[in-house]
């Protein structure tokens, strides 16, 4: 299973929903899509079909959602390991 990245423009927000397995190795790419949205005033991480995250991808996430991206249908366990995280 691997990673499939849909971006979509909702409501002035760019969204990415993201699906399958998000692994540290595809951090960068996110990272690089995040900075081609320079001009966008929102980006909104839909996490609704991820189905595998890594520890790293965790704190990704945790430090997106710190800097201003908006988790969309954060998974439990997700939600739940960042806030483990933090600790």
């Amino acid at each position: 299973m691997t990673l499939k990245i849909e971006r979509s423009v909702q409501q002035g927000s760019t969204v990415f929903a993201l699906s399958g397995r998000l692994e540290a190795e595809h951090i960068e790419d996110l990272r690089r899509l995040f900075e081609l949205q320079n001009g966008s005033p929102a980006v909104v991480l839909d996490l609704r079909e991820l189905r595998l995250a890594d520890r790293a991808t965790v704190k990704f996430l945790a430090g997106c959602e710190a800097g201003g991206v908006r988790l969309k249908n954060c998974p439990a366990y997700i939600r739940e390991w960042m806030r483990k995280e933090k600790d």
